[in-house]
């Protein structure tokens, strides 16, 4: 076989299921000390190339050459074996087990008694790992005791733990603030030093360019492009990405406010909010930034009705209401589209049908019973609208893209035509063109009178997207912004605790 420098390639991978070709001829490769960037929409077909890889799935066609000879993967136990470890992004971590046992879950170093495990060596060999990759947690505590960036960090040590050199990472920053993305990142080029291979998928582009070397883009299952990272810049990547040029990521026009649709007042909840003022118009979008823990989900559950307000008041379209319940909020023209869609916004069982029509039974009923006609036809003029991509409405929304999904939670409450639309980070996880239309889509939404308040750890996107910016920090508000005069600088500040035009 002919010298290579590739530590792994994938030539010629086809995978299919019935009716899709989920990946067709896919060729990627992958050196030893290198972070490679598998980038692309949501059904691009990242995740199948990896479950392929790790042993998830059998490929139909093509082959995996590692370190210069082909190998048959046919079990996630055969690619550990070889040295091919897969953080996912969901933790698959058992909370109630210490980090210990989490680690070496099944691979426990057995004393010279048969059947015995060496609990010294294993908690010793974890804390010996935790330290290689800087992580201040001890091997015995609970892994339900840890946030949830040490928690992906322990994952890290997982993969260390079976002497992997290429580790293939699934959106491994998307729950991090970026102080724990940036020590991530320290632990990837650390680890890149020491000659391991790592595969980094993630939709968050400005993070490609900051960690990665070489960037792969797939497109409809196909390989579109491999290049080094150096060569390529942001709207090149998104162009491969999606096939066309985003002309405008960030969709603007001046809208006509129209009178105060939602209104808080010296805000309180006994824990996270510490006095929160904000005022929000109708045909605006309010963007609401700050670093995790800065309440900003409180204040979004607080104004919903999910959370009780202890102090202050909330004023909708100039009424003093008290809410204390959602079912409140939804009488007074309010919606809410949580940070958890998964969790907290789809019924993932259930058809694109009921997810769309969940919240508005009155609609698509006689006498109690659902019309299933008045239903098929809502839901069907809110796919049109939001240009939701489903085979049909009975398919399971489990099925969708990540931002399919979202597009049915919006969905689901512009069939009440809310006064106000609470949106909690309503981009995260899904892919750049699905950004671009969400973005687009509440852009339209306050042309129509709607007031949006939109949550989101992305700066860009709060600049992008928003008629004026609130900042927060540690449940206190620490920076108001008009959009033209913000900048990313001045809102870190802001959120970060110092005082900016907070008054």
């Amino acid at each position: 076989m002919a010298e290579t420098n590739d530590f792994l390639r994938m030539e010629g991978i086809s995978k299919s299921f019935p009716g899709v070709q989920a990946l067709q001829e896919v060729n990627f490769e992958v050196t030893r000390g290198e972070i490679h960037a598998l980038v692309g929409e949501n059904g691009a077909g990242k995740s199948t190339l990896m479950k392929v890889l790790t042993g998830a799935l059998h490929l139909d066609e093509g082959r995996i050459i590692l370190r210069g000879e082909p190998v048959e993967i046919h079990s996630p136990s055969d690619s550990q074996e070889l040295g091919i470890s897969m953080i996912h992004q969901e933790l698959s971590l058992i909370p109630y087990l210490t980090v210990g046992k989490n680690v070496y879950l099944g691979r426990e170093p057995r004393r010279r008694i048969p059947g015995f495990i060496d609990w010294k060596k294993l908690y010793s060999q974890t804390q010996e790992l935790l330290g290689q990759i800087n992580l201040d947690v001890r091997a015995w505590a609970e892994a339900q005791d840890l946030s949830i960036a040490q928690q992906q960090m322990v994952e890290v040590a997982k993969a260390l733990s079976i002497e992997a050199d290429l580790i293939a990472m699934d959106e491994p920053t998307s729950s991090l603030t970026d102080r724990e993305t940036e020590v991530l990142f320290d632990v990837m080029r650390k680890l890149k030093d020491q000659g391991v291979a790592i595969i980094f998928i993630t939709h968050r582009l400005e993070e490609v360019f900051e960690v990665s070397d070489r960037i792969t883009v797939l497109r409809d299952g196909r390989h579109i492009a491999t290049a080094p990272t150096a060569e390529l810049n942001h709207n090149q990547v998104v162009q491969l990405m999606v096939g066309r040029e985003l002309d405008n990521m960030y969709p603007y026009s001046e809208t006509k406010e129209r009178g105060v649709a939602l209104q808080a007042d010296d805000l309180a909840d006994g824990q996270e909010l510490h006095g929160v003022s904000l005022e929000l118009q109708g045909g605006q979008i309010l963007g609401v930034a700050g670093l995790v823990g800065a309440g900003r989900t409180a204040l979004a559950e607080t104004l919903f009705g999910l959370r009780q307000a202890t102090a202050g008041e909330i004023h909708i379209d100039g009424q003093v209401v008290k809410l204390h319940s959602a079912k409140q909020a939804i009488e007074h023209g309010l919606g809410f589209v949580p940070e958890d869609r998964k969790l907290q916004g789809l019924f993932l069982n259930m058809a694109v049908r009921e997810n769309i029509t969940m919240s508005s039974t009155s609609l698509v009923s006689n006498f109690g019973f659902v019309n299933t006609n008045k239903a098929n036809k809502l839901a069907d003029e809110y796919v049109d609208k939001l240009d939701i991509r489903t085979p049909s409405l009975r398919q399971r929304i489990r099925n969708l893209s990540g931002g399919n999904q979202q597009k049915v939670i919006i969905a689901r409450w512009l069939t009440l035509k809310p006064r106000v639309l609470i949106l909690d980070e309503p981009t995260r996880g899904v892919d750049v063109g699905a950004k671009a239309e969400i973005h687009g889509l509440m852009r339209q939404l306050a042309e129509d009178g709607v007031a949006v308040l939109m949550i989101s750890s992305e700066l860009p996107e709060i600049i992008g997207v928003s008629d004026r910016i609130l900042v927060m920090h540690e449940g206190r508000v620490t920076g108001r912004f008009e959009r033209d005069e913000a900048s990313q600088d001045m809102i870190m500040h802001a959120a970060t605790g110092g005082d900016n035009n907070a008054s």
